[in-house]
């Protein structure tokens, strides 16, 4: 059986590609790291590093490293919230949410709940709408925030609000100064960025567009960016845009009216109901607009 200290034995010398650097790191002797190490791969039965030097990886440990970086980054998080639930009594709450809420409500939701309960711990990670799920499904959360409606086993899910799609550009962009609300013809005649929430639309013509787009970004922040220099143009809904920089624009797009839902998901099996239950009427009697 591989422990998960053989793990963090081998993933640290693949990482600094050095043993003597990796022992000091781990605060291990060099002769016990590589007696790990001849270990592992006696398991294996096949080699892990290239060469004696440490330096380079074999393709079966480049598969090792990755799948063992999974495996101790899950380990560690576990561990944290172990010791952070053992130093919480009096109540712990871990919320997954989508960035774009952070922008809106859920900060002074937040701080109303704490000063209800002065000694509660909260624990706040911005994930997409699928990662937010998994955490739920997994117990890694206790309240989540996601776009979409989602039956979960075990999660109860209360629709927040909906918003609209539009064109998100820079302020200075030819589109941010038409005196008409923009096409999707229109939108696509200029650099288009592709991303994961407007995919949710389903329209063919925005589809194509998406596929064949030369960029990419799934990340708001990063889309933010990128837009922000007025040289690329994207589609995102209207709550994602409430919280943006002055620099950027939001307009309506004429020809689309679907909407995004943003809900709340709530963990039946979390360790504190009674908390839970005030926060989540907290954040769906918020104004979110």
């Amino acid at each position: 059986m591989i422990k998960i200290d053989t793990l963090r034995c081998f993933s640290t010398v693949a990482q600094l590609g050095s043993l003597l650097e990796a022992s000091a790191r781990l605060g291990r002797t060099p002769s016990a790291l590589s007696m790990s190490l001849k270990q592992l791969e006696g398991h294996l039965g096949a080699r892990l590093f290239e060469t004696e030097r440490k330096n380079k990886l074999t393709p079966l440990g480049q598969e090792v490293f990755r799948l063992a970086q999974v495996q101790l980054r899950q380990f560690d998080d576990t561990v944290t919230s172990i010791e952070n639930a053992a130093n919480a009594p009096q109540g712990l709450i871990k919320i997954a949410s989508i960035p774009s809420a952070a922008g809106l409500a859920l900060p002074k939701a937040i701080s109303t709940l704490m000063a209800q309960f002065p000694h509660l711990k909260v624990e706040l990670r911005d994930m997409d709408s699928a990662m937010v799920a998994e955490a739920l499904l997994h117990g890694e959360a206790d309240i989540g925030i996601a776009s979409g409606a989602r039956s979960l086993n075990g999660v109860t899910c209360i629709t927040l609000f909906e918003d609209a799609f539009g064109l998100l550009c820079g302020r200075d962009h030819p589109l941010a100064k038409s005196t008409s609300p923009p096409t999707l013809d229109d939108v696509f005649a200029y650099a288009f960025v592709s991303n994961t929430l407007c995919r949710q639309l389903n329209l063919s013509k925005l589809n194509a567009a998406s596929a064949g787009a030369q960029l990419t970004v799934h990340n708001t922040h990063s889309l933010i960016a990128m837009t922000r220099t007025n040289k690329w143009v994207t589609i995102l809904p209207q709550s994602v845009a409430r919280a943006l920089p002055d620099e950027l624009v939001f307009r309506a797009i004429d020809g689309i009216d679907q909407r995004r839902s943003v809900s709340l998901l709530v963990s039946q099996r979390a360790r504190f109901p009674k908390i839970l239950e005030v926060f989540s009427d907290l954040l769906v009697h918020s104004d979110w607009t």
